[in-house]
């Protein structure tokens, strides 16, 4: 989120050369299969010294979740009305307070959507991660993978029921907290 969000309200707001470029660019890891990728990152990363590392699992699964996050936000901050922020400005609100308070509210569902999405899609590369992970950096998707090949036991079971568990938790707070609704589609209760 920290690249996805500035880089959206960068493209949804400024006219520039390039532009559309600078947007492929960051949509192209949608294009590539993921397995080229791991391949493509393990090469890099043993040549900059990441291979193996925790840094460059993250910047794999960033530059893999990038393209979701972007254009969930791209979508909420295209539509948005600039008048509103104009107001804020007007009113004495610094750049700060405006996005704080008028800006990243109504850029909040894509936000939300995003930030879900992306970690649905992080959590569930398994492809990539082979590659780039070492036994000491392996994520839980992966541990999972190469245990079910050497075991048969009701572990991978259990952890799956955990996660199915926690999820639905994370969802029924999320709904009592914002609603569903408004976070995913935007709009408030009715």
């Amino acid at each position: 989120m920290a690249f996805s969000v500035p880089a959206a309200l960068a493209i949804a707001r400024h006219q520039f050369r390039g532009r559309e470029a600078i947007t492929a660019l960051f949509l192209s890891p949608l294009m590539v299969p993921h397995i080229v990728l791991g391949i493509a990152f393990l090469r890099f990363f043993t040549q900059i010294g990441l291979g193996g590392t925790f840094a460059g699992l993250v910047l794999s699964h960033v530059v893999i979740i990038l393209p979701f996050a972007l254009r969930l936000i791209l979508a909420a901050s295209t539509g948005m009305d600039r008048s509103i922020e104009n107001a804020a400005a007007s009113l004495g609100a610094t750049s700060w307070t405006t996005f704080r308070r008028v800006t990243l509210p109504l850029i909040l569902p894509g936000v939300a959507s995003g930030w879900v999405l992306a970690f649905i899609n992080s959590f569930d590369e398994v492809t990539m991660t082979v590659f780039i992970a070492s036994p000491e950096t392996t994520t839980l998707p992966v541990r999972l993978f190469l245990y079910i090949q050497d075991n048969i036991d009701p572990l991978v079971a259990a952890v799956s029921a955990s996660l199915i568990f926690m999820t639905v938790a994370a969802m029924l707070v999320l709904d009592r907290l914002y609603g569903l609704e408004r976070l995913l589609v935007g709009r408030g209760q009715e």
